[in-house]
């Protein structure tokens, strides 16, 4: 998945500090791309988008039937600003799961800069994106396939995911990032927004579940607040390229927080 905040390109700097254990819990799991890239025997994997979980479940379900039937959106006639306006209202009214959970893999794919975004009434309002020949990720979803039995998909708030950890289990929390200005923050990825309020509620829980024995990893902005909130915690900070603006000529390099609330792992 094309995702604001993927975190393939620091996979190395989370797992040099992500703790090892039994089954690695992520309330954010977004992309699934630490998922994708760790080896831990199970798995817990949250978000509170309905349609990333959806589409997880219905890969996990369907296998290569459903890959072929992703497949079949990604045709030239579809790459067309006409036909995708067509599809992108279908899935904004289809009750077919199977259906719309194909159809948001083609809208992440086609929609402009990767983005996912939702208007006031819950519709997907991304332009398209003018793309030359999007990319089907038929290898990335066979390679999900290859791992999907050793986990388990939920719709829930994290606060929910969060509660469920127990003694064996290592959290890793990427929530929607504290904005670094007030014009920054593209980060209301689903209904109800993550405000301050949130993110100091994530950091009292990993806190609190650290003190139960059982370690959490959040990545975030280091800004004066997120600092301020994972004092705490074990601190690394370093630059990261930003991919996903508006403004490529604002697409530098920007510096990130990984906060480490406890350290091993008490079974």
């Amino acid at each position: 998945m094309k995702w604001a905040g993927n975190k393939y390109q620091i996979l190395d700097r989370i797992k040099a500090v992500l703790p090892p254990g039994r089954r690695l819990i992520e309330p954010f799991v977004g992309s699934g791309a630490v998922f994708l890239n760790t080896d831990y025997e199970r798995y817990l994997l949250a978000d509170s988008n309905q349609d990333l979980i959806n589409l997880f479940l219905t890969l996990q379900g369907e296998g290569a039937e459903f890959i072929g039937y992703c497949r079949s959106f990604f045709t030239g006639e579809n790459n067309a600003e006409g036909r995708y306006y067509e599809l992108r209202q279908e899935f904004n009214t289809t009750s077919d799961t199977r259906l719309k959970s194909a159809l948001f893999l083609y809208l992440n794919r086609h929609a402009y800069n990767g983005l996912c975004r939702h208007n006031l009434r819950g519709g997907f309002n991304v332009p398209f994106g003018q793309y030359r020949q999007p990319y089907f990720p038929g290898k990335e979803m066979r390679h999900f396939l290859t791992r999907a039995d050793r986990a388990a998909f939920r719709l829930a708030d994290f606060r929910e995911t969060m509660r469920l950890a127990r003694r064996g289990d290592v959290v890793y929390c990427d929530p929607p990032y504290v904005p670094l200005s007030a014009t920054a923050n593209f980060t209301s990825y689903s209904s109800g927004g993550f405000g301050r309020e949130e993110q100091a509620q994530l950091a009292e829980l990993a806190q609190e579940l650290a003190g139960r024995g059982v370690p959490v990893l959040v990545s975030n902005h280091a800004t004066e607040f997120t600092l301020n909130a994972y004092q705490s915690a074990r601190i690394t900070c370093f630059d990261v390229q930003r991919f996903i603006s508006c403004d490529g000529a604002n697409r530098g390099k920007v510096e990130e927080v990984l906060a480490l609330f406890g350290d091993k792992v008490i079974v």
